[in-house]
């Protein structure tokens, strides 16, 4: 893992890192089936982002993002006033992140930066992003399936495109 590039797992406590947005990349995306179940009615804004230097890899039914050189294709998600605790809350037990280098934890969640694309494209946002813990990392990166292009799709069979 390139440490470097990734930033403490908990808010520093400024006013920039109040509340984050999320960025989003696998059942969490609109159409997929966890996006109504956690985030409808929870979310103010989503648009299209990619999160560099990052890998995607397919999982039991949901992908992992890693460091590396690519980019994940996403979604960059605002929560509504008021439920951001609640959503983050919601998103932390999904993800079975229980703290930050826990080690029972299936991803940690990170502070990135994404990058807005689409039309109104803009300069990088800082985002909290669930990355594939330590140990699932390694796995990954002895045995993994990589996702080519970094873009989650429904559907996708192990090892298929």
């Amino acid at each position: 893992m390139t440490a470097a590039v990734v930033t403490p797992s908990v808010p520093r406590g400024g006013p920039a890192d109040a509340e984050l947005p999320f960025f989003v990349y696998g059942t969490l995306l609109p159409g997929e089936p966890n996006h109504d179940l956690f985030l409808r009615g929870r979310t103010t804004g989503e648009r299209p982002a990619v999160l560099p230097r990052a890998l995607l890899y397919d999982g039991p039914g949901y992908p992992y993002a890693i460091e590396g050189h690519g980019r994940v294709h996403g979604t960059l998600l605002l929560a509504a006033p008021g439920v951001y605790g609640e959503l983050l809350g919601l998103l932390d037990h999904l993800e079975e992140f229980l703290g930050p280098g826990h080690p029972r934890n299936l991803y940690e969640r990170v502070v990135r930066e994404v990058e807005p694309t689409g039309p109104d494209d803009g300069n990088p946002v800082r985002a909290w992003v669930y990355l594939a813990a330590t140990a699932v990392t390694r796995s990954l990166r002895t045995g993994g399936v990589l996702i080519p292009g970094g873009r989650w799709i429904t559907g996708r069979t192990p090892g298929g495109s």
